[in-house]
């Protein structure tokens, strides 16, 4: 046994000073993916501003806010002098930052004698260029900040890329989680009680989506279908969607909060705060989901899945696609249902069975297991931070 002293452990390195910014383009994917960031920074010991253009989202999607994460106007003033200066800037997917702001952080630079690590956060994709952009720098060629370098850092599905947003408890949480007692409390007001052990069970499946193509025939095959289907609707255009492709033309629409169609039982849901939005992915056997914050939701949920991609008028997002069901793995019948639901293709959609459901759902657990071999984003970006301070 060494009769050495221990060494003493190096103190915790201080709490940086971060500045998110956000600009909420459309829908929710921008300010969700920003709070679930500044959130996940403040429960690592950081302090946080989030300067965003529109906040009212968080009203329902974080109603109790979260300690360390401090909420600000895009039209504030910079922080004062009196305030803590930026150790780090995070630009949300190209927002880029008002002159203002930058030109107080050059004059704090200046009278600190360091300047703060500047990150242009992206868009996630699988695609190739992905990992090739990743920590590459930009140098400022003009303005206050002439001169300083602007770091690209990219989300991503690959050990060569930044991560994926995903708090040190996630996993332990999804997995203790009693999805029967949710269902039951979540129970179809029309839908009786299983009562025979050969009849068949209902499956659950939420749908969050934008106007998918392909929805009127989805909704047709779960009418139809032997299984019944329990469909939770999130607010919002996939509320309007559904209801626009079940109400006929010219028949009022009072929009109640349940529906029942044969064998489709929906219930409409309301705007909820992002943890029971996690929840409800964990409860169902199949998620349709929507943007960036969902798809990533979904596949740590580790259930069958489909994304609707956000849409572009160039038709971009096909290539996006058709990256992510590489990286996926996903079969051919998955791979199928998700062209037709983007509109890659008209080929009609094919109702997934058990079997299907199951294949789907070891492919979604098989790539949740490669994402759980990687560092997710917030630890990148803190290793990030050091290494450039």
């Amino acid at each position: 046994m060494s009769l050495l002293p221990t060494p003493p452990s190096a103190p915790p390195a201080p709490p940086l000073q971060w500045d998110v910014f956000c600009r909420v383009i459309d829908n929710f994917g921008d300010i969700g993916v920003c709070w679930r960031l500044a959130s996940q920074l403040a429960g690592q010991g950081q302090r946080v501003r989030l300067w965003v253009d529109d906040a009212s989202a968080l009203a329902w999607m974080a109603p109790s806010g979260c300690p360390g994460v401090e909420l600000r106007d895009w039209n504030a003033p910079p922080p004062s002098a009196d305030e803590a200066p930026t150790d780090v800037m995070v630009e949300a997917f190209g927002c880029e930052i008002t002159p203002e702001f930058i030109a107080a952080c050059v004059y704090q630079a200046s009278a600190r004698g360091q300047k703060p690590v500047w990150i242009n956060l992206e868009y996630l994709s699988a695609e190739r260029y992905v990992e090739r952009n990743h920590r590459l720098p930009s140098l400022i060629s003009q303005g206050p900040a002439q001169g300083w370098t602007r770091w690209f850092f990219y989300p991503g599905f690959t050990p060569a890329t930044g991560g994926l947003l995903r708090e040190p408890d996630l996993l332990p949480r999804c997995q203790g989680f009693d999805a029967l007692a949710w269902r039951a409390a979540n129970a179809h007001p029309q839908r009786p009680t299983q009562t025979a052990a050969n009849e068949p069970a209902t499956r659950w499946m939420s749908l969050f989506c934008y106007e998918p193509h392909a929805l009127p025939q989805w909704l047709q095959l779960c009418q139809t279908a032997a299984t019944p289907t329990h469909l939770l609707v999130a607010p919002g255009r996939p509320t309007h969607a559904v209801q626009q492709a079940l109400v006929p033309q010219g028949e009022i629409d009072l929009q109640p909060s349940t529906d029942k169609r044969e064998q489709l039982y929906i219930s409409y849901q309301s705007h909820c705060p992002q943890p029971a939005f996690d929840e409800m992915l964990w409860a169902c056997d199949f998620n349709a989901v929507r943007g960036e914050d969902s798809l990533v939701r979904a596949l740590w949920a580790g259930k069958a899945l489909v994304w609707h991609i956000y849409p572009q008028d160039d038709n971009a997002h096909h290539a996006k696609l058709l990256a992510f069901l590489d990286w996926l793995q996903a079969p051919a019948s998955m791979r199928q249902f998700h062209c037709t639901w983007n509109g890659l293709d008209t080929q009609p959609l094919q109702w997934p069975g058990d079997t299907t459901l199951r294949e789907w759902t070891a492919c979604v657990q098989a790539a949740r297991a490669r994402l759980l071999m990687q560092d997710n984003l917030v630890a990148q970006l803190l290793g990030f931070i050091a290494e450039k301070r």
